[in-house]
């Protein structure tokens, strides 16, 4: 009898321990049952959204233009108000060429002030007659416009940077170059103080 007392006994205990973990699983499942009636009240949201601003408006804005600028495969294509073409801006097309610079003894540099426009693709060339050991300096000018290249008797040279361009003889060089910096700058003869020794660029 002791034994059939103590094997009834845990059977009891079994049951009495069982019943508080059936409660929490009955409880977990119950709000899983109430989940449409959160996703109906939910599904009202859109129709109390707050009302669109200007703001709001500009956001849109702003996204559509960042969809334009990105192309295909993660590549973003800047787009700008010129349109060169294919060959871009260094097509001969957009090309400008400018009067002459002439370095002679005691004679006038150029013929007149020289209007650019920022961005303008242009074509200048030096001539010198050999009178006079001469040169054209300039370091602002050259600072305030982008060297595309500089050609003397055929050879074509790409500088990354120019200060003054030094005649020793009769010859030329041919300059072209795009206008960037807009400013007033000049090309002057080293060591002259005449307005005649000196070329105005000016850069709109």
């Amino acid at each position: 009898m002791n034994i059939l007392a103590r094997l009834m006994t845990g059977a009891a205990l079994g049951l009495i321990l069982a019943a508080p973990v059936a409660a929490p699983a009955a409880a977990q499942d119950a709000p899983a049952a109430e989940t449409p009636e959160a996703g109906a009240a939910d599904s009202t949201a859109p129709d109390a959204a707050a009302p669109t601003t200007e703001e709001d408006e500009d956001g849109g804005d702003d996204e559509a233009e960042e969809g334009a600028a990105e192309g295909e495969g993660g590549t973003y294509q800047a787009s700008g108000m010129f349109d060169y073409g294919f060959p871009g801006i260094m097509n001969r097309e957009n090309r400008t060429d400018l009067a002459p610079l002439r370095l002679s003894s005691g004679q006038p540099v150029a013929g007149g002030e020289y209007t650019l426009k920022s961005g303008g693709y242009y074509r200048i060339e030096i001539e010198a007659d050999g009178t006079q050991e001469l040169s054209l300096s300039g370091g602002d000018f050259f600072r305030a416009v982008w060297i595309n290249e500089i050609v003397i008797n055929d050879i074509e040279i790409r500088p990354m940077g120019v200060h003054s361009i030094e005649f020793d003889a009769a010859g030329s060089a041919r300059i072209s170059f795009v206008a960037i910096l807009p400013g007033r700058y000049t090309l002057s003869v080293p060591g002259s103080t005449g307005e005649t020794m000196q070329a105005v660029f000016n850069i709109q």
